[in-house]
């Protein structure tokens, strides 16, 4: 494997290339994750006037969830590093008529001239900083007193089997190192010791956390199997590193992969595999 393709599966860049990828297949990212968005709205049960923070907003759907409990008394806030997605989420919330509103700024480091929220949300949008305690701290500064936090995370690879196939396949083509345990990915926070220590370390209490089960559309609902295989390989890291390889490399993972999927697919469903993430609760 070259060096770029360690680099490309070691960390992502959001404000950039993972961004523009993120927004070319917005709808099918969306789909793929919104039952665990919606598992995570259920447990936050906002109430009307509460001020919400969403950390790693992406294309902004949680944002106009929120907003749409909230209301106009309460406030809902979009938070990402990606200029395009904030973009395109600001364009949603127009076309809506919504009272969401988003910002471009990277978290970890960002002042905003707000008043201080009641609660923070994160569906998949915390495990990418370089220096957690540092990045939570900072976010501890936007929260009112005794504020509650809400955030997704995946859990161990081997418990999603959505990436465990894909790699699986991948690795059939490419020689990719182990992951790095801790590191910044999707993964980073797998280890629920770890995050609480972060946590702890930025100032939050009373960590508490359930496991949602349940199955992962790849590449949206009612994908086919060409479909998911085009996503993987045009949205995930995976796919770039294979670029890397050659068309022949190329041409033989999107055969294996449109053949793994097909083992997977339900009619009317899409390609169905397990997966596996955390939700959990703290409070400043």
């Amino acid at each position: 494997m070259t060096a770029a393709g360690t680099e490309a599966l070691k960390g992502e860049d959001w404000a950039g290339e993972m961004g523009a990828r993120w927004l070319a297949s917005l709808d099918r990212f969306e789909g793929m994750i919104a039952p665990i968005g919606d598992a995570l709205l259920a447990r936050a049960n906002y109430s009307p006037g509460e001020r919400v923070l969403d950390l790693g907003c992406g294309g902004g759907a949680t944002t106009l969830a929120i907003a749409d409990v909230v209301g106009q008394q309460g406030a809902a806030l979009g938070l990402d590093i990606a200029p395009m997605l904030v973009e395109a989420a600001t364009r949603r919330a127009v076309a809506a008529h919504s009272t969401a509103r988003f910002v471009c700024a990277d978290a970890a480091t960002a002042q905003l001239d707000e008043p201080p929220f009641d609660r923070l949300f994160s569906r998949f949008g915390s495990m990418f900083f370089a220096e957690p305690v540092f990045a939570f701290a900072n976010l501890r500064t936007m929260l009112k007193q005794a504020a509650r936090i809400d955030l997704a995370v995946w859990a161990h690879p081997r418990d999603n089997a959505w990436m465990m196939e894909v790699m699986g396949v991948v690795r059939r083509h490419v020689d990719i190192p182990p992951a790095v345990p801790r590191a910044p990915g999707p993964f980073a926070f797998d280890d629920l010791g770890y995050l609480e220590e972060v946590l702890k370390g930025a100032g939050f209490a009373g960590m508490e956390a359930d496991a949602y089960h349940g199955l992962q559309p790849v590449g949206g609902p009612g994908a086919s199997p060409q479909e998911a295989t085009d996503f993987v390989l045009a949205s995930m890291a995976a796919g770039r590193v294979l670029a890397e390889q050659g068309p022949e490399v190329r041409a033989a993972a999107h055969a294996d992969l449109t053949a793994m999927f097909a083992s997977h697919h339900r009619a009317g469903e899409g390609v169905m595999l397990g997966c596996k993430a955390w939700l959990v609760t703290a409070h400043a």
